[in-house]
């Protein structure tokens, strides 16, 4: 049996042999661009691993291919995501749009997802109908939270419950599906399939929570970007939430001081909106809550009935999904 990093050793290697078309070049060779940037190959080695723990069997292609058409779909909705977003680089490299164009990078977008079907449709045919529901799910869902995502922008009465939904919708069901996936084609039961689904989705939530805390709590060092960007852009965070639901008097006059400076100093503007966090306590919360969501996780997965060895591997990357302070 492979382990999680041979499965991502085991994709790069598939991903970087794959040939997704010839000509029109135009269309093909920034599908083959955005795939050479690399990425952690999370999403399908989970498949993969999930596959081998209700198998116990090592993947071959009636897995891989689906698996690989979960990698093609996540980097289509990073291309698009650049666009929407206006981002300069993606992995330390141009993004498709800035090397190309908008509208090479939609239409190649557009080609990625499809290719993505094709490789999710050469899963076995017994488990085609239920595949192809997972993966249709995940992929509106990951669509559902990016327009929450979007509207939380302009609305000033986001709630803590609807930002969770969201990152549910945008980060966690694709981490979810792409276990299940692997999960329906492994052979699980019903109650198995069920429970790996609760793992990747409340190990999902809680590595965003993480993810919202490391952005103003984080070592920049470790974290690998600059710390406080979610402050300057008065971005929606559970952190910012959990503020305006608690501040009160003074503290919610200075809050909403900072958060409609347009021109205040970035730093200055970090430190101030810190302390306030830290006067509310939010950091205890944020932290209390993504636990809460880690413990779901691990709870759900130590429930399943399957090879304990494989279990150990998944939680050991629950583990270092959330841990990343240090």
């Amino acid at each position: 049996m492979y382990s999680l990093k041979e499965l991502q050793e085991l994709i790069h290697k598939e991903i970087k042999e794959l040939q997704t078309g010839d000509e029109p070049k135009g269309l093909y060779e920034p599908i083959q661009y955005v795939l050479s940037l690399g990425g952690k190959r999370i999403r399908p080695a989970l498949c993969l691993l999930a596959y081998q723990l209700f198998s116990r069997k090592e993947p071959g292609a009636e897995v891989i291919f689906p698996a690989i058409g979960l990698e093609v779909f996540h980097n289509f909705t990073l291309l698009h995501d650049d666009v929407m977003d206006a981002a300069d680089m993606r992995r330390g490299m141009p993004t498709v749009h800035k090397k190309w164009d908008d509208n090479t990078a939609i239409l190649s977008g557009d080609a990625m997802m499809i290719k993505a079907y094709q490789y999710m449709s050469m899963c076995p045919e017994n488990n085609m109908s239920e595949v192809m529901k997972e993966f249709n799910d995940l992929a509106l869902g990951v669509c559902e939270g990016q327009q929450y995502d979007m509207d939380f922008e302009t609305r000033n009465n986001v709630s803590v419950e609807e930002y969770i939904e969201m990152i549910r919708l945008k980060t966690s069901v694709l981490i979810a599906g792409s276990l299940k996936i692997g999960a329906v084609i492994g052979g699980a039961s019903q109650r198995n399939k069920d429970l790996i689904y609760e793992f990747g989705e409340n190990i999902g939530i809680a590595f965003q929570l993480q993810d919202d805390y490391l952005d103003v709590y984080g070592d920049p060092a470790v974290f690998g970007k600059n710390i406080g960007g979610d402050i300057v852009n008065n971005k929606k965070t559970f952190l910012l939430l959990q503020a305006y639901r608690k501040a009160e008097g003074k503290v919610k006059t200075e809050l909403d001081k900072w958060i409609e400076n347009k021109d205040a100093d970035a730093q200055e503007k970090i430190d101030a909106v810190r302390g306030i966090y830290d006067s509310l306590r939010i950091p205890f919360l944020s932290q209390t809550l993504m636990n809460e969501y880690f413990d779901k996780s691990i709870n759900a997965l130590l429930s399943i009935d399957a090879d304990e060895k494989i279990k150990e591997d998944l939680r050991q990357f629950a583990i270092n999904l959330v841990d990343r302070v240090s």
